[in-house]
């Protein structure tokens, strides 16, 4: 296996880790903000504007630990290029997430004009991000697996 397909597998799982904690953090401290009140956009905005910094920093210190781990076990380092094929296949997964991000965020909307409660816009939104990062790593390993 590969360097890129490890770094996408660690980087999938730490995604999923990250977000499932969070969203037992948020869900269990707050599950009265799921209620029709006032302070249901505030809240949900929270959620999001909060999810993202923790979602970065996470995965830089998970993106650090694998590149010592990583190290340590081969002795060797990271790849310090991308040739071709390596942008290609980014360029195809950000492609992919892209799409299913925007498939999400026009569901998000139609939430709103079938007129259920704003808490599922924001609901919808959430995990059309962890969705569309999820597709983006899932096809980089499937490309980097059977080439392009």
């Amino acid at each position: 296996m590969s360097y890129q397909e490890k770094k996408n597998i660690v980087s999938l799982m730490g995604t999923l880790l990250v977000f499932v904690c969070y969203c037992l953090y948020v869900f269990e401290r707050y599950p009265e903000a799921t209620l029709d009140s006032t302070d249901t956009f505030r809240f949900w905005a929270s959620v999001i504007l909060i999810l993202i910094p923790v979602s970065i920093v996470a995965k830089i210190i998970i993106t650090i630990i694998f590149n010592i781990i990583y190290r340590i076990s081969t002795n060797e380092k990271e790849p310090s290029f991308a040739d071709e094929l390596d942008k290609i296949i980014e360029l195809k997964a950000t492609r992919n997430s892209h799409y299913v991000f925007i498939i999400g965020f026009l569901l998000a909307m139609g939430s709103l004009v079938m007129n259920m409660p704003p808490y599922m816009m924001f609901i919808i939104l959430i995990f059309s991000g962890l969705l569309s990062e999820v597709i983006g790593v899932i096809t980089q390993i499937y490309l980097y697996r059977i080439g392009v």
